[in-house]
């Protein structure tokens, strides 16, 4: 055809992170400043059926989060996008396939420390989607006192769960680190949080 066409977008990418699913891409070269973007997706449940995204229609930012749109997360599913501007189109760009939950990645979680006279109450918070809530996310955690290789580890705690610890024979200055884990055909874990250090039974 004699249409002029639009710079396709350029790095196509579905990705997994941080407990999220999200289609990335970056503007084709020579993109006129006001390009939109539309975006697809396709689910192997029903292949040649391209569904639309209602959320990144015609939108300005160079990414999607497609985690809640999807209607099954145990399915692979690949998701395409179009630059458009004015009149003009440019081709669809295709992402490879990805299925959530065995391509998840995950975050560390965010500690929540509540030091109280002989005991620590620690739980974890994640940054999740509403739709994946009710998946078994859980979650290590690593005691040990600043400056020693020696760490007590607690695992697999529900990621709800609040774990006390008795600090009675503690004294000094504590660090606490976690990590995100998740069973699905393998264990996954994610990298462990910055550490939290407390100072546990300052004498006198």
């Amino acid at each position: 055809s004699g249409h002029v066409q639009l710079p396709p977008p350029q790095n196509v990418t579905l990705l997994s992170k941080d407990f999220d699913m999200i289609l990335t891409w970056t503007p084709g070269e020579g993109s006129p400043p006001d390009v939109t973007y539309t975006v697809r997706y396709e689910s192997q449940e029903r292949m040649d059926k391209w569904i639309k995204v209602p959320r990144c229609k015609n939108i300005h930012r160079t990414s999607c989060n497609l985690t809640c749109v999807l209607p099954n997360l145990f399915v692979k599913v690949r998701a395409r996008v179009k630059a458009v501007s004015g009149q003009l189109q440019s081709p669809w760009v295709e992402s490879q396939f990805k299925e959530y939950h065995l391509d998840v990645e995950l975050a560390p979680p965010v500690l929540n420390v509540n030091v109280k006279e002989n005991v620590i109450h620690v739980n974890a918070s994640f940054p999740l989607a509403t739709c994946v809530e009710s998946f078994s996310w859980m979650y290590d955690l690593n005691l040990w006192e600043a400056g020693s290789e020696d760490k007590k580890q607690y695992e697999g705690i529900f990621r709800k769960n609040t774990v006390t610890i008795d600090t009675t024979a503690l004294r000094g200055n504590y660090c606490l680190s976690a990590r995100s884990s998740f069973q699905s055909i393998d264990f996954k874990h994610s990298k462990f949080s910055q550490p939290v250090c407390v100072l546990l039974n300052p004498k006198g």
